[in-house]
Order: C-alpha cells, then structure tokens, then sequence
C-alpha cells in the first residue's frame, strides 16, 4: 500500500482589487505502477464582495488570516476580502479600523459556511464592506508660551470650537509641537526647554487630558516635533540640539519607553518628523532647517514595523529648500511636501518612485508660498494641500493631481490670523484649523469641489499665550 504524502499549497494574503474571485485548488500528483493518480488535499472558498468608501489606510480584515488593505485603490466590486476552508463556517471582522483619516468600517453579509465542491465552487460574493470617515470630536494646541494645551470640542456639523471644562491643561515648559494617536485615546507634547515629552490621556467623552502616569518622559536635548506611527506603536521624536530622532514605544497604559538604538542621526537642526506609510513599508521624513535638507528613513518590520528603529535610505539626508520647517505625507503615501521657510517655497517629492524610496521632484516644485511657510497639511481625501504663512498672514492653498503636483487654488493665499503657526485639516476634509501666534485658533469651512477657505462665524477663538502646534482627534 502507497500512501501519498500530503502538503499544502501557500496563499498569499490578497492586497490588490482582483477582477474575479478564483477559487484555490491544491493537487499533488502521487504515481503508482505506472499510472498517474491525483488526491485534492487542500481547497478553498474565496470570502469577497464590494468595499466602498475607503480613503484611510491600514484597514485589517480577519477571518483566521489577515488580509490589509492600503488605501482608496482597494475600493470596488468584487473584492477579494479573505479565504476560507472548504466546509468550514467563516465570520470575517474588522480587526483594525482605517487611520488618516480616522474611519469606521462594518461588515453586512460576514458570516456564513463555504460550502462549495469542485464541481460547484461557492466562492462567496455577496460580503459587503462599508468605511465612513469619522467626523471631528476635539482640537488640541500647545502654546509655547503659557505651557500648557488649550483643548476644545468640534461641531462637527458646522466646525465650530467650544473650550472643554478644565481647560487649559498644563504642560512642560515651552511646549512646540503636540500629536494624538491614530485610536484618539493619547496626546503627546515635546516641551523644548525641559527636554521631555509630556503624556496625556484623552477622555473619549469629554476630551479632558489627564496626565498618564510616569509622566513627563525623558527625550534628547531640545525637542521640536513629535510624530506617531499609523499603528499607534511608536512615537517619533526630533532633538534640534542632538540632530537626531529617536523612537519610544507606546505601552499599553499610554507611558512611553525609549527603543533601544533607535537614537538615529538627522542632519543639522532637526524641526519637524512625519509619518507616512507606502505598501508594507513605514517611513519617517525628518527637515533638518540648520542645513536645509530632508532626512528619510524606513523603519524596521515593515508592515507591522515590530521594532521602530530607523533605516537611513540611501542617499539621505536630500537638498530641498532653505530653512525647511515643516513636513508632511499625503495620505496615500507617496508625495511628501516640505515648507522651506526661507526661500519662501514648497519642495513636492515622490519618494516611491518606482518604489525605490529615493525621491523625484514633483513637476513645477518647488512651488511658491507666501512669507515664511512653517506649517504644512494635506487634507484626508488627497485634493488639496495647504500652507501657513507666518510673516504673511495668510494661507497658501493648492489643488493636489493624481500625480502629486500642485497648482494654487483661485483666490489663494487666503487671509489668516496675526503669525499663523501651525494648521491642520479635520478629518472629513471639511474645516482648516490655525494656530496663530498671536494668541488664537481660526476655524476656515473648505468649500467643496474647490479647495477654497471661507472664515466659520465665531472664529477666531481663544486660545493660550503663543499657539504652536495643533492636533486634531476624532
């Protein structure tokens, strides 16, 4: 008696839109006196359907394996969502929800049995899955001058702020930049003169910051800007002092541990760090402004970036413009734009370019702006990219091609308050966000279809002594 051994073919997670849903049938071939014999020993039902509404990336399904989407490219019918056993029941979940911007996704139709034969394969595609992008809930920014955050609720309908009770809340000394977690459960401050990074809680009902224990945690010397990873895994943190950026895991309880090695060298002056993520890979953008140049890094893990030390591309650090002060991703993860706030421009830069993560300038950049550009922001839905112009007052405002170049928006630059310092768009792509110097937050309603910026009615509104940074949260 022969018995045939046995294996199973490998399957790869599905990331890309399929055309059509295949069945998989693995068959291995087992000869005995002469005449050819074949046993099925592995087949399996397709899980698929329609996904609409994804602009976020990140999206995880979970059925038994997991399959990631990345991005608005995966929307569509016929979908290839996950695999099951043949005569195996399925119940395929969401296992993470879509970050930048923040959304919601539910599955109609998850549950069932595959229950197909060869002759009659049953490669299910009526699943359907839904993202709809979560609406604004609170705007956070740090004012360098009084040392603490001054934290609002958002009308989500209309944009509009109200200060949240108990606030301001207190910081560390001379507070420049703040960012919340993806999940929109942790605020984190670098405050420059004490070197530290102040840890925060947000209240999901309220919006109220309370101080998470352990907290302020030690940074390098001179702190400036402050990124968190689409994961909420690792928080990025620049020191203008050292010239270099450094990794701290987040734990469970929103206290944060410095990765070992991760301390990596930038260029001179580090002022700001972004985060963007290209299929399976995490990057980290660094604008050094004592040398004008752009450092780039990929960090270790990949896909689940399980260690968050940074790789240097090769290369880096890049020339861009004079005095770059700011840095930004756009959400599908390709362009990366850079306020150069000396030569008054915006460097444009697709830093996958035959996926080599080495960049090619942007056709038309570097782009004109107004005076001293030192903030920079793509909205969620990848069509317009806007500008704060410090000496100018005003907002730079440009439409954003499938190609990633920009052309300025009719009637830009936009008026805005006294030194606009730091802006931010909300989730929805529905309202711009300004931190002014001079004391205030304006709130702009972005006018659908053509990017342009009209004032909300109440804005501008108070906030502490010298705005910063601002951060949004759903």
């Amino acid at each position: 008696m022969t018995i045939c051994p046995l294996r199973r073919g490998a399957l790869k997670s599905a990331r890309i839109l399929l055309s059509a849903l295949i069945p998989v049938v693995t068959l291995i071939g087992c000869h005995e006196g002469g005449s050819g014999r074949y046993t099925v020993v592995g087949y399996f039902d397709t899980l698929g359907g329609t996904l609409r509404g994804l602009v976020g990336s990140g999206l995880t399904l979970q059925n038994g394996t997991t399959t990631q989407f990345n991005g608005p490219g995966a929307n569509g019918t016929n979908v290839q969502f996950s695999t099951a056993n043949f005569n195996t029941s399925y119940d395929l979940t969401v296992a993470t929800q879509p970050t930048n911007p923040s959304q919601t996704c539910l599955v109609a139709n998850g549950t069932g049995t595959a229950s197909g034969g060869l002759s009659s394969p049953s490669n299910i595609t009526n699943i359907t899955v839904t993202c709809t992008t979560n609406p604004p809930r609170f705007v956070y920014v740090a004012n360098r001058g009084s040392n603490n955050v001054s934290a609002y609720t958002v009308d989500a309908a209309r944009g509009t702020l109200t200060v949240i009770a108990g606030s301001t809340f207190a910081a560390g000394n001379l507070p420049v930049a703040i960012a919340v977690d993806p999940t929109g459960t942790y605020a984190y401050v670098a405050n420059q003169t004490d070197a530290t990074i102040s840890a925060f809680t947000i209240d999901r009902g309220s919006g109220a910051l309370t101080a998470v224990k352990g907290s302020p945690f030690p940074t390098g010397p001179a702190p400036t800007s402050v990124a968190i990873d689409p994961t909420s895994s690792f928080v990025y943190v620049t020191s203008s002092d050292a010239g270099t950026v450094s990794a701290y895991s987040i734990n469970s309880d929103g206290a944060l541990t410095a990765v070992t090695g991760s301390q990596v060298a930038t260029g001179t002056t580090p002022s700001s760090v972004t985060v963007g993520y290209y299929p399976d890979t995490f990057y980290v953008y660094v604008t050094n402004q004592g040398d004008g140049t752009l450092a780039a890094f990929t960090a270790n893990g990949s896909n689940n970036n399980s260690s968050g030390v940074l790789t240097a591309i090769s290369g880096s650090p890049f020339a861009v413009g004079t005095g770059p002060r700011a840095v930004t991703v756009d959400p599908s993860g390709q362009y990366v734009y850079v306020a150069n706030a000396t030569s008054n421009t915006l460097s444009g830069y697709n830093f996958n370019n035959n996926n080599q993560g080495t960049p090619a300038v942007l056709s038309g950049s570097p782009y004109k702006t107004g005076s001293s550009p030192n903030s920079v922001a793509v909205d969620p839905l990848d069509n317009y990219v806007y500008v704060a112009n410090e000496d100018s007052n005003n907002i730079s405002a440009y439409a954003l091609a499938t190609s990633g170049a920009l052309t300025a928006l009719a009637g830009s630059p936009f008026a805005a308050g006294d030194e606009p310092s730091a802006i931010a768009v909300d989730p929805t792509g529905s309202f711009l966000y300004v931190a002014n110097a001079s004391g205030t937050v304006s709130v702009f309603a972005i006018t659908a279809g053509t990017g342009a910026l009209s004032a909300v009615s109440g804005s501008p509104y108070t906030a502490g002594t010298l705005p910063s940074a601002i951060a949004i949260s759903d």
